[in-house]
């Protein structure tokens, strides 16, 4: 059967399974029926023109695990921020795991998706809230919304500083063969809070893998929220990532997104804009070889004025690995006095790697400030020969290189310890020993 059947077929016996709600009963159909009509995108749609599923889509993947699993914590610990104190939000095959969680609320309201959409005192934030900015044209998040019932809920108080960042990270275990699972988040930060996010998908065998996550984020009035997405997969683990964004008047989000591990990687990252004096960043880093394919699709719509967006992609390629940078700026009529900037540098190490760059700017205002650039190359020659003038060997020269390529973006990380992390994960990309971080 293939995937899609399996998926239809799979989607009374969910309903049954949980509880009921008519509204989200109506929610949940609309989408699987959205889901149906479209299936799952293909090259023959622009924003998939890059990309294809369809080596994917041959595994048999089971879409509910069979049974529940733990793991121990010394087997996972490489992969938190363990250098300092963090709120961890822990699932286990797409099944929260309260052994290596630590939610302790101090004031959060963090919880789990299951209990928010189920629970009659969240219900006046589902309401307002849920599968409100998530596309309901797009079919991946269609599907999501269809299953929606696992994940993490945050609300963040008004006025609320969080001392310590949150992680939430998604362990697949590979007790099954092939597994499909499909992560729903919703974070509301309320008017001037401040939050930090750190999200992570990991497989810890080699059997393929297919998450397709969809994260609300919800900024109120002077909110600051930076969110940081580290994507360093095995070989066989595929990640749909769909994140969606609405900020009010004067709030700053930021989205650090570092990819380096897994097959196929796609990144959908959409802004809007509800309020001026807006500030929206975007930044990234994608180190891959072999195989790899990594795609990152960008959308700032700036529909209020006196707004900011500034994106920067980095991107480094070896071996016969693909990257896609599909970014888009959108300006509406109303929106005067935007800025916006967006910059897509990319480094080609083989003959064999691609790269498909499309930065568009659609601007329907008269007074703005909007610039997009990119570039496609190789290591300068120049560079690389006067340093191994001064003594520096070739490899660590070219690591050298690739550093400094990538500093503008890791040094933009507002959590010192996870600057190293990523620092470290990139000295290892490039196969060399560096004496120190970023």
């Amino acid at each position: 059967m293939e995937l899609k059947e399996k998926l239809l077929s799979s989607f009374m016996a969910f309903e049954e399974k949980i509880d009921f709600h008519q509204e989200l009963h109506d929610v949940r159909s609309q989408a699987i029926k959205n889901f149906e009509s479209k299936g799952f995108p293909t090259k023959k749609e622009e924003s998939w023109k890059y990309t294809s599923l369809n080596t994917i889509l041959k595994n048999d993947f089971s879409v509910f695990p069979k049974k529940e699993n733990s793991i121990e914590f010394k087997e996972v610990k490489k992969y938190f921020l363990h250098e300092i104190d963090t709120f961890k939000v822990v699932f286990i095959d797409g099944i929260f795991s309260s052994f290596l969680s630590s939610t302790t609320h101090d004031g959060l309201d963090v919880c789990l998706m299951s209990s928010a959409l189920n629970k009659p005192k969240y219900k006046m934030y589902i309401d307002e809230y849920f599968n409100k900015i998530a596309s309901k044209e797009e079919s991946l998040t269609s599907l999501n919304t269809a299953f929606a019932s696992e994940g993490a809920y945050i609300n963040i108080p008004k006025s609320k500083v969080v001392e310590k960042p949150i992680e939430i990270i998604y362990f697949s275990t590979g007790s099954e063969a092939a597994l499909m699972v499909q992560p729903r988040n919703l974070i509301i930060v309320g008017e001037n809070a401040h939050v930090q996010i750190i999200e992570r998908h990991q497989s810890l065998n080699e059997n393929p893998v297919l998450t397709n996550s969809v994260t609300e984020i919800f900024a109120q009035k002077r909110a600051i929220v930076d969110y940081y997405k580290v994507q360093n997969d095995v070989q066989n683990a595929n990640l749909i990532d769909n994140t969606y964004i609405a900020q009010k008047q004067e709030s700053n989000v930021s989205v650090h997104t570092f990819s380096f591990g897994g097959n196929i990687t796609r990144n959908n990252l959409n802004f809007y804009h509800q309020g001026e004096r807006i500030d929206s960043t975007l930044k990234g880093v994608t180190i891959i070889g072999d195989k790899q394919h990594v795609d990152h699709y960008t959308l700032v719509q700036h529909a209020t004025p006196n707004c900011e967006s500034h994106q920067n992609y980095k991107t480094i390629l070896d071996g016969s690995s693909t990257g896609v940078f599909n970014g888009k700026i959108f300006v509406e009529k109303e929106a005067q006095k935007t800025d916006a900037f967006q910059k897509n540098n990319n480094i080609l190490l083989s003959d064999k790697a691609t790269i498909n760059a499309k930065p568009q700017l659609e601007i329907f205002a008269d007074d703005v400030k909007c610039s997009h650039g990119c570039t496609i190359g190789q290591l300068d020659e120049n560079a690389m020969f006067y340093m191994q003038q001064r003594g520096i060997p070739k490899k660590e020269a070219k690591a050298l290189l690739m550093y400094a390529f990538t500093s503008e973006v890791t040094g933009s990380i507002k959590i010192p310890e996870l600057r190293s992390k990523i620092s470290r994960i990139i000295a290892d990309k490039l196969g060399v020993k560096m004496g120190f971080d970023l």
